[in-house]
């Protein structure tokens, strides 16, 4: 029996596999690379090239792998470009992980696991929000994973299948022992433009938005390091397997740090400042976003490792030094 990991060379889903073979799994990744690397899928895991709405593939893959549970990474994640692209974002993030869904019910996959994501709560307080906390996602990427909780549910309901939808926060950093990290050309992550700013990679960064009702009027998140994010996804699976019910959970710490916050940590392990530049607001970010972690430690017993922003930082960091070296 096989564990299907979607979007496997991508940023979070590469880490996944590591942690997966760590524990001993089988490990299948199916990965199209339009944003993910083939040399970021680790050995031992088996890579096929391809679309996850692709059917006949789908169908291959379980039968011949014999994939037990799918977790499923695949899709596309910049929140301003879901305003300006809307239908990309229902076709690779809603559209697409029907399909997948539809392929694991007729080939009996038991397990699934969805990343989704903390734009489903919208524009919350200071005060870290819970599961049950209103949903009223302020961008088409936030309703486009909403919908697949949605389809989730309703599949789990109807067929033998269960679930775990992570709601991930804010996730940076990169592998301790630097085998992968955060490798997508003109990314957005906030940490990771700060630390190719201070490579010297970018002349400067801007900060979108000081007008927000946060504490130093820069946007508030909750940063969750890569590492103890994946670790979560495995231990979901285990708590399936053991005949856990399905389930939602946030992912994160339970606290947040601002803009300013953040570009103060870089420059503090960098060991030097770079130029930040005003700029405004970008439709689609909330204010303040950050997590209550209550639910999921409950549920699987799940304690993060590395709970420290400068440490984020410093991996994140690494990773940037180990890309320019690698890019030459």
């Amino acid at each position: 029996m096989s564990v299907l990991v979607t979007g496997g060379a991508g940023y979070i889903g590469s880490h996944a596999v590591i942690d997966l073979l760590k524990a001993g799994e089988e490990v299948v990744v199916i990965d199209d690379l339009s944003t993910g690397f083939d040399w970021a899928v680790q050995g031992g895991a088996t890579l096929h090239l391809g679309d996850i709405a692709d059917a006949a593939l789908i169908d291959r893959i379980i039968r011949d792998h014999k994939v037990e549970a799918v977790i499923h990474f695949a899709g596309s994640v910049v929140v301003p470009e879901s305003v300006e692209n809307p239908l990309k974002y229902y076709s690779n993030n809603t559209a697409k992980s029907r399909a997948l869904i539809e392929r694991c019910v007729a080939g009996g996959v038991k397990h699934f696991i969805f990343s989704s994501t903390a734009a489903v709560y919208g524009m919350v307080g200071i005060e870290p929000v819970n599961e049950d906390t209103l949903l009223q996602p302020m961008s088409p990427y936030g309703r486009s994973k909403l919908m697949t909780e949605w389809m989730l549910s309703d599949v789990a309901a109807a067929h033998e299948m269960t679930f775990a939808a992570l709601r991930y926060f804010n996730v940076a950093g990169g592998d301790p022992e630097g085998r992968v990290g955060q490798s997508t050309a003109n990314a957005t992550h906030l940490i990771k433009v700060a630390c190719q700013t201070a490579l010297g990679q970018r002349p400067y960064i801007e900060v979108f938005g000081e007008d927000y009702p946060t504490p130093d009027g820069t946007c508030v998140r909750d940063y969750i390091h890569v590492s103890d994010l994946v670790a979560a996804h495995t231990a979901a699976l285990g708590h399936l397997r053991k005949g856990g019910m399905s389930f939602i959970a946030n992912c994160g710490y339970g606290h947040g740090f601002s803009v300013r916050e953040v570009l103060g940590a870089v420059e503090r392990v960098a060991g030097h400042g770079f130029e930040v530049r005003r700029a405004p607001r970008r439709a689609g970010d909330p204010a303040s976003v950050v997590s209550n972690p209550a639910l999921i430690k409950e549920t699987l017993g799940w304690q993060p490792a590395y709970d420290d922003l400068d440490t984020i930082v410093a991996h994140a960091l690494a990773w940037e030094k180990h890309l320019a070296t690698r890019n030459r």
